[in-house]
């Protein structure tokens, strides 16, 4: 095979964002990846015109008109916001916490009723250092919110009661007292119009691809392929768990196609009761209204299952605990010192990205260790 400037291991944001980038400074890249597909857990699966999420919900979301641009240039994106519907036990309650979200739990129609309520929850809990995740809920959002939207949903997510939880999983809820539904905060927010796919398509455009082509299987020949390599998979694999195997949350996904034109009327319905073992249902064709598919006499819905990673699973959610954190850091140290290898994403540095902030570290990382060669 010929000899190239950056092999990139990984063909998600992290990845496909770095070989756009070297591409286009006039480096030779080649992209490879495990899976049959190229865009990691953003890969769209087109069912009936319907762009299924594959890997769950992708919501694109960002403050920083740089990486807006820088998205859109690849294809348009449409105007989707997120505004998540709670279930509990039958009774449909409004995502963020808002107002809405306040007179389906109390009947309460002004900002100073609602903050009343939470005010005296939170003193009559008596908690003033938060030893656990329940504590640190009901010391920011009172006893009511905990019970009906946080506590069973949380508990199916992480596979472990809330008492044993730590306080850092939950450091801030987001409460407002306004009536208004959208999810986030940021400037921007939508979804690209015919799937993410299109957007991967377009940062990989010229370069070299291979998928269901794993690194580890013929490691030798990687890392002689070329000068640098850009490693996004997990980092304990890299080097072959000498410090011991980081621990994730993966989701198990039950993907249907039901002959009706509209099941939920919402894109995202979380289930935050244990009456379902799911802790949410995605229909697809809501992420993008103005497919033609959307009129469609069939939807695709998928139910999504929080499970323990076992080998073989798709890691999906790090575990930031103590432990997980102290072997981490013994890998850092490693990867730190490569002068060849550069490591970047969720599985590589062993933490949670939103898409934005991972396009923006590659960015930061090309500009940083190459952008001058």
């Amino acid at each position: 095979m010929s000899h190239y400037d950056y092999l990139i291991v990984g063909s998600g944001l992290y990845g496909a964002t770095f070989a756009y980038l070297a591409h286009s400074h006039g480096k030779r890249c080649l992209v490879i990846d495990k899976r049959h597909h190229l865009g990691g857990n953003i890969h769209c699966e087109n069912i009936n015109g319907i762009n299924v999420h594959k890997y769950g919900a992708h919501i694109f979301h960002t403050s920083d008109k740089r990486i807006w641009d820088f998205v859109n240039g690849f294809v348009p994106f449409n105007r989707y916001t997120n505004s998540p519907i709670a279930n509990y036990h039958g009774k449909l309650y409004n995502l963020p916490f808002n107002m809405n979200t306040f007179y389906q739990m109390w009947g309460v129609t002004t900002p100073d009723e609602a903050k009343n309520i939470i005010d005296k929850q939170i003193q009559e809990s008596g908690i003033t250092t938060p030893n656990n995740l329940e504590e640190q809920a009901i010391s920011l959002v009172g006893r009511d919110i905990y019970e009906k939207l946080i506590k069973e949903y949380t508990e199916k997510q992480w596979g472990r009661k809330c008492p044993d939880l730590p306080t850092f999983i939950i450091r801030r809820l987001p409460v407002r007292f306004t009536f208004d539904n959208n999810y986030f905060n940021d400037t921007y927010q939508g979804i690209p119009i015919g799937g993410y796919n299109r957007l991967i398509d377009g940062l990989l455009n010229g370069i070299d691809t291979l998928t269901d082509t794993d690194f580890f299987t013929d490691r030798k020949k990687w890392e002689q392929i070329a000068d640098i390599i850009i490693f996004t998979g997990k980092i304990d694999e890299f080097y072959d768990y000498r410090f011991g195997k980081l621990n994730y949350r993966t989701v198990r996904f039950e993907t249907e196609c039901l002959n009706t034109q509209n099941y939920q009327g919402n894109a995202v319905v979380n289930y935050t009761s244990h009456e379902q073992p799911y802790t949410r249902i995605i229909e697809h064709k809501h992420f993008e209204p103005e497919n033609p598919a959307y009129m469609n006499k069939q939807t695709i819905i998928s139910k999504e299952y929080s499970v323990e990673w076992q080998n073989g699973m798709e890691p999906f959610y790090p575990i930031n605990n103590e432990s997980n954190t102290s072997i981490y850091t013994q890998y850092k140290l490693l990867a730190d010192n490569e002068q060849h290898i550069i490591f970047g994403g969720r599985l590589a540095e062993y933490k949670y990205y939103d898409m934005d902030d991972v396009i923006a570290k590659a960015m930061n990382d090309w500009s940083k260790f190459n952008g001058n060669n």
